[in-house]
């Protein structure tokens, strides 16, 4: 008998979608201009590259003239960080970012504080709310740009955006987010919430892997980081990548029309997931729980247990999850973010990340919850950590 396969790591990637790869597929044959030609094929790819700005623009509640298309959510940080900075004739800038963000957002960082920039750190809560207090005393006048993701990959935690975004106003600060997983998934305007620079993804909301896109806010100053000719208002020289961009444009309009939909369904199954893992296993617990989060994520510590045997026992089931952002399975580092929410490293290891989409079912919630009991028994009765009973 066929063993029952389960997707819950959307947090990592996504499928494309039916609809997105029937929009694409002409575009590697029929409609094969270059979008910077004059003739009647380049005039057919250019119409739809400018169809799939205007739709990620309506997803962000941006204009069209303000979305550049990258390749991927990363090189989109990138651009709004280094671009930024690099636009002043000054070399040495103060930066301020969190604690828990993606590995896109932190190595960049990284790499301008080793060049000459100064970086903050913020901390977060145990409920993986940003310290705002430690924000504000943080902000200098030397302070050029902030960075703070929209939602946790890890946790699913939605800072709250628009109270950082007023902070920084006040200041006079650039604001930058990384949304690359909250995009598609909860309701973003870029108008409402002061967003200067923000970060999408193409592949985690149903588009293919290699396309993402920079809100860039009318005003705001950025070196590209490519040079070469005039592509993507001068921001990203290079032959725009047809197919792609017409499949991210259908993804941010499929988001858009079905957003209200799959966010109650997805939260009604992410709940039903976390009770009934909680009422299936003794000594669990919900990392981010009473913040806001994310409707399809829910990061689970399983005490006592690696995350890795939990992550493999479920493979075997079938079931395909995260002990953590993709990014970093398999460093055997306890999560950076799980530390910075003060969660002990020995309950940390033992975290698995389920994340939801749009094809997960009730059945798929059910078959989880059914087989993890017996992993986490098995698992704990070889752990030296597990309480003995009797």
């Amino acid at each position: 008998m066929k063993k029952k396969r389960v997707y819950m790591d959307y947090n990592a990637t996504s499928p494309v979608l039916p609809e997105v790869l029937d929009a694409m597929i002409p575009f590697f044959t029929d409609v094969c201009g270059n979008p910077s030609s004059a003739h009647r094929y380049g005039r057919e790819a250019r119409e739809a590259v400018d169809q799939a700005r205007e739709r990620v623009g309506l997803l962000l509640n941006a204009n069209m003239d303000e979305i550049v298309f990258t390749g991927g959510g990363s090189e989109s940080d990138n651009l709004a960080l280094k671009g930024h900075l690099f636009s002043t004739k000054e070399t040495s800038h103060h930066i301020i970012t969190s604690a828990v963000e993606h590995h896109a957002v932190i190595n960049t960082v990284d790499w301008l504080e080793e060049v000459g920039h100064d970086v903050d750190y913020i901390g977060v809560g145990e409920n993986g709310a940003l310290d705002i207090d430690e924000l504000e005393e943080a902000i200098c006048e030397n302070t050029k740009i902030a960075s703070f993701m929209y939602a946790n990959n890890e946790t699913g935690v939605i800072f709250d955006i628009p109270r950082i975004s007023s902070i920084l106003k006040k200041n006079n600060i650039v604001f930058h987010t990384d949304a690359v997983q909250a995009t598609g998934k909860i309701p973003i305007d870029v108008q409402k919430d002061g967003i200067d620079l923000l970060s999408v993804s193409g592949h985690k909301m149903g588009a293919p892997k290699g396309i993402g896109a920079l809100y860039i806010r009318k005003g705001i100053r950025l070196m590209p980081l490519i040079h070469g000719g005039s592509h993507e208002f001068g921001m990203r020289a290079g032959t725009e990548n047809v197919p792609s961009i017409v499949g991210m444009g259908m993804a941010a309009e499929l988001s858009r029309k079905r957003l209200a939909e799959e966010t109650d369904r997805l939260t009604r199954l992410r709940d039903r997931l976390e009770s009934g893992i909680l009422n299936a296993v003794p000594d669990v617990s919900v990392n981010g729980k009473g913040a806001p989060r994310l409707p399809n994520t829910t990061n689970i510590s399983f005490h006592y247990i690696e995350g890795e045997g939990m992550l493999l026992g479920l493979d075997l089931e079938g079931v395909a999850v995260s002990s953590g952002s993709a990014c970093t399975t398999g460093t055997l580092k306890t999560s950076h973010v799980l530390s910075a929410m003060n969660i002990d490293a020995v309950i940390a290891q033992g975290s698995i990340r389920f994340s939801l989409g749009p094809d997960s079912t009730d059945d798929d919630v059910d078959y989880v919850i059914s087989k993890i009991p017996e992993i986490v028994e098995r698992l704990r009765a070889m752990s030296p950590l597990a309480p003995r009973k009797g």
